[in-house]
């Protein structure tokens, strides 16, 4: 589909003006001339005498080398990276602007940090006054973490997530029902249920009240077959449930859904929902636990070997997308299909808000409207993934052998 654009665009570009990123705001250009703020750390500083016209990588080392001598230091191999990369870093931002110009987009070089927002804000501040208001932003900043793909650590992904500069949504302070095994207070593993278990699609915590906006995936290790996550464009799943299945698609967004689930006193690890009612609610007692349910609006059951059945209060199924547009915003399909262990049947695993049972055609139709619209993410070690979650359910596939796919959630906002 085109995408239109006001007649006036001023692009904030994070790491763009080299790279992959330089390479997209240089096609967006072509194709929507406007002004680029591109942002980077590298400092944009005249070219040395001793570099002019050499453009051999081969004679620009030696030339490094030679300048360094001249200046009293010793030539390391170090030194003359450091100092060719300098050079090679300058060269590559000017010819990005220069390309941006020829293309009839006005770019203009910003030396800043991106992940300093101060700083940041203070360094574009004088070009947004002479060019205008931020239209729209484009993030493209790394962080640098030269080691092995097999020996990227949570802490990588950690460091990587935080540069964006998003709120933290941490899995200490979710609903979700999944076991999963926390590595710092932003990165968690993906999901710890078997390998022979297939998680259906849903949106991250949308079976709870507080849910993430965004989700990040970090892929450090892929399976040995299968593993693949599956991506499914609800907004397009609602359009076409709409068409196909009028009165159920009516049902859903004017009467909500409501979900119930059996939590175990103890964290079962062989379940896909096998997360304790203590840490799902951050409470020790039976008492902390039915004061958070109350405030919540849940209602509750207790089970005779300690185990707790919760049902949410009715919660939207639709979510209107400010933009024209609305997505099926729920875990119906996961619900329905997957949500099945020695404690919990799918069939009482979700109602309408008004406490009716969902027809199980109606269910089957939007579970294969989904498969339509869905591709699957096929890992490799090092893959990176930010999946919008108010727009795109994401599930498991079955696989074999060692997976490690980590997450990182994003705030409500």
């Amino acid at each position: 589909a085109q995408v239109s654009f006001p007649k006036k665009t001023v692009w904030l570009v994070s790491g763009g003006a080299r790279g992959v990123t330089a390479a997209c705001v240089l096609e967006l250009a072509r194709r929507h001339p406007g002004t680029f703020l591109l942002a980077g750390r590298s400092p944009l500083e005249d070219e040395p005498q001793w570099a002019s016209g050499i453009v051999e990588d081969a004679a620009l080392r030696q030339a490094a080398m030679q300048a360094l001598q001249v200046a009293g230091k010793k030539p390391t191999p170090v030194k003359v990276r450091h100092l060719v990369g300098r050079i090679n870093a300058n060269r590559a931002i000017r010819a990005t602007l220069q390309q941006l110009q020829d293309s009839g987009s006005t770019g203009v070089y910003v030396s800043a940090d991106a992940t300093d927002a101060t700083k940041l804000r203070e360094a574009i501040a004088p070009h947004v006054q002479q060019h205008g208001v931020i239209t729209g932003v484009i993030h493209g900043a790394g962080v640098l973490a030269d080691k092995l793909i097999e020996k990227k650590t949570p802490e990588d992904f950690d460091a990587v997530v935080t540069a964006f500069n998003f709120q933290n949504f941490s899995y200490a302070d979710s609903l979700s029902n999944a076991y999963r095994i926390n590595y710092t207070p932003r990165v968690f593993s993906a999901n710890e249920a078997p390998s022979d278990i297939t998680i259906f699609l849903h949106h991250e915590m949308a079976q709870t009240p507080i849910y993430p906006s965004k989700l990040f995936f970090f892929c450090q290790r892929a399976a040995d077959e299968g593993g693949a996550t599956p991506i499914c464009r609800s907004d397009i799943l609602w359009d076409r449930l709409r068409e196909q299945t009028p009165d159920f698609a009516d049902a859903c967004r004017v009467r909500g859904l409501k979900y119930s689930n059996v939590m175990p006193a103890e964290a079962d690890e062989s379940s896909g929902m096998g997360r304790s009612w203590q840490s799902t609610f951050s409470v020790d007692t039976r008492e902390a636990a039915e004061a958070r349910l109350a405030k919540l609006g849940y209602s509750w059951e207790w089970q005779p070997n300690g185990d707790l059945r919760v049902t949410t209060p009715v919660l939207p199924a639709v979510r209107d997308l400010g933009d024209g547009r609305s997505s099926f915003f729920n875990q119906l399909i996961a619900a329905f299909n997957g949500w099945k262990d020695t404690r919990n049947d799918p069939v009482r695993a979700i109602m309408f808000g008004d406490g009716t049972l969902l027809n199980p055609a109606d269910v089957g139709v939007a579970s294969a409207i989904a498969d339509e619209v869905t591709f699957d993410i096929p890992w490799q070690a090092g893959d990176l993934a930010l999946v919008d979650n108010y727009v795109a359910m994401h599930g498991r596939r079955t696989f074999k052998g060692t997976r490690r796919v980590l997450a990182s959630l994003v705030a409500d906002h």
